[in-house]
């Protein structure tokens, strides 16, 4: 029994599956308080920053007839940002990274 535990956690370490877990919690878990902190706080502020007083997501400008609205996009990306950075730097901070090498 202890033989088959220790083959399964080898295969764990060596298959990747610890990172594609921690990866899966992380994102599922930091994207709600990442989005509230992107919607309610930065937008707004970037918002009246370039002269939006709805929000960064209500950015737009006009463009020969055309409304080009540059203000959604920003958002995800601020959104994408703040999540890949807060994920990169805990998986630094607790050393997840040295589990999963491949041997």
């Amino acid at each position: 029994m202890n033989s088959h535990v220790a083959g399964f956690l080898e295969f764990i370490r060596t298959q990747g599956v610890v990172g594609l877990a921690i990866g899966f919690i992380l994102g599922a878990s930091v994207s709600k308080v990442v989005s509230s902190l992107v919607t309610d706080i930065v937008n707004p502020l970037l918002g009246l920053a370039l002269g939006s007083v709805d929000g960064l997501r209500a950015a737009s400008f006009k463009l020969a007839g055309a409304t080009i609205a540059y203000g959604d996009f920003l958002s995800a990306l601020i959104d994408f940002l703040v999540i890949a950075t807060v994920v990169y730097l805990g998986v630094k901070i607790i050393g997840i990274d040295k589990l999963d090498k491949k041997a």
